[in-house]
């Protein structure tokens, strides 16, 4: 491995690292704490299209928890 694929590597990690903190913010804040259940979300959430991650983030605020826990139930 030389060291730009190590860079690159290295650094889509902290990307994903830092989304991640960034969805459990967001969860955290709307639905006032995390659990299990939400961290499955977070997981789902991050496996999505841009398009789609960016779209369900902008939908969070209209949706309840349950709302929220069935669209991505749905999907496993």
């Amino acid at each position: 491995m030389n060291l730009t694929q190590a860079y690159e590597e290295a650094r889509a990690q902290a990307v994903q690292e830092g989304q991640r903190q960034v969805v459990e913010n967001l969860l955290r804040f709307r639905f006032g704490s995390m659990d299990e259940e939400l961290s499955r979300v977070v997981d789902s959430l991050l496996q999505l299209t841009p398009d789609d991650f960016a779209r369900v983030l902008l939908e969070l605020s209209s949706l309840s928890r349950e709302d929220l826990l069935a669209r991505f139930n749905s999907h496993q």
